[in-house]
């Protein structure tokens, strides 16, 4: 079975909107083309797919509504146009969701977000906990703060590090092209579109433009984003956003723009970027029972089966599980800090309320963001 035809299987997509599409080419919020996807997203949800709207168009609003023609270059202006915008946009997409009875969420990250653990592990956590319970996030960068040293530099690279982030099998960049075609098809009438390819492909930049006026992003970026999605097994398809139900036609497996595959499954994928990316900065040593459990069952590792901690670490940051002799059996992204681990270790896991006053989660490292080595 093809890749596209695995597509109506899948149960986690990433939706990026780009900011050509959301202005109708900057003639201010195009309303009727939002309907349209918000209930193409709508069926989709209904089909029991957990998803995430990454949407563009924050400062392209903002524009038309303050009367500007071209983007500004002033950092400041930029900004205020990303405050004037987000609101109108997030008031479009939650005004249609209602019409489907279904809850929005606004969330808005920035760099630091992702590459902080914690605050990468506190944004992985409220995602998975917004679409559990069958609310639809609206991720956007938090342009009315960034700067240009610590932003994305476009939505495309966000939508990627959100699928990352969710561990999505499927994310869609929908664009105001067909798809990715072998030249320019506004100067090349022999360009044709190109329907499948890997996304480590490196001959695909060559083929990659630049964006408009109105986004930061280019072919260039959304070939980059399908690279940094497919890390953690990701699929890719660029898409025309104008083209007729487009979303629920490519849930339906139909060969619609260009699918840019990951060579490896989402949780393999995920399990090797744990182990190979980051710094282990402390020790959690089990008893022989958290080692069977975490070896042979793949269960997430409970405060009651680690009988010592080592080192100095924070929630998010890295550690290594090892046995009683010492050998390294796992290692994970702890949800607990150094100090707080020490509290509750020993102990099952309704005692985490008495023992810290509070619960972040249940597991001292939960099985997705584990790997056994």
């Amino acid at each position: 079975m093809s890749i596209r035809e695995q597509l109506p299987a899948t149960r986690r997509w990433v939706v990026k909107i780009g900011s050509a599409l959301l202005t109708n080419n900057g003639q201010g919020l195009d309303v009727a083309a939002i309907a349209g996807w918000v209930e193409q997203l709508s069926h989709l949800q209904k089909q029991g797919i957990e998803l995430v709207l990454v949407s563009s168009g924050a400062v392209a609003a903002g524009m038309t509504r303050l009367g500007w023609t071209e983007r500004p270059d002033a950092i400041h202006e930029l900004q205020a146009a990303a405050a004037v915008g987000q609101t109108g946009l997030v008031q479009a997409y939650e005004q249609e969701f209602q019409k489907y009875g279904i809850n929005t969420a606004q969330v808005l990250l920035d760099h630091d977000d992702l590459s902080n653990r914690q605050r990468y592990l506190n944004a992985r956590s409220t995602l998975r906990a917004l679409t559990g319970l069958g609310v639809i996030p609206i991720v956007n960068e938090n342009d009315t703060v960034v700067t240009d040293e610590i932003r994305f530099g476009d939505n495309d690279t966000l939508g990627a590090l959100v699928a990352n982030l969710v561990e999505a099998e499927v994310l869609v960049i929908l664009t105001d092209q067909d798809g990715m075609y072998t030249a320019d098809p506004r100067s090349n009438p022999d360009a044709s579109l190109i329907g499948e390819a890997e996304a480590s492909d490196t001959s695909l930049d060559a083929r990659a433009g630049d964006g408009g006026k109105l986004g930061r992003g280019g072919m260039i970026t959304k070939v980059r984003a399908a690279r940094l999605a497919a890390r953690s097994g990701a699929h890719t398809v660029i898409v025309g956003g104008r083209i007729d139900n487009v979303v629920t036609r490519l849930q339906q497996g139909e060969a619609l723009g260009t699918l840019l595959t990951a060579d490896q499954q989402p949780q393999a994928a995920r399990k090797r970027w744990l182990a190979g990316h980051l710094q282990v900065k402390g020790r959690l040593v089990l008893d022989d029972g958290a080692v069977r459990v975490l070896t042979l069952q793949g269960k997430s590792l409970l405060p009651v089966g680690v009988r010592a901690v080592e080192g100095d670490f924070h929630r998010g940051d890295m550690v290594s599980c090892v046995d009683a002799q010492g050998v390294e059996v796992a290692r994970g992204l702890v949800n607990y800090s150094v100090q707080e681990s020490r509290r509750i270790i020993g102990r099952p896991s309704e005692d985490i309320e008495s023992r810290l006053g509070y619960v972040d989660e249940l597991e001292l490292i939960h099985r997705d963001n584990l790997v056994v080595l």
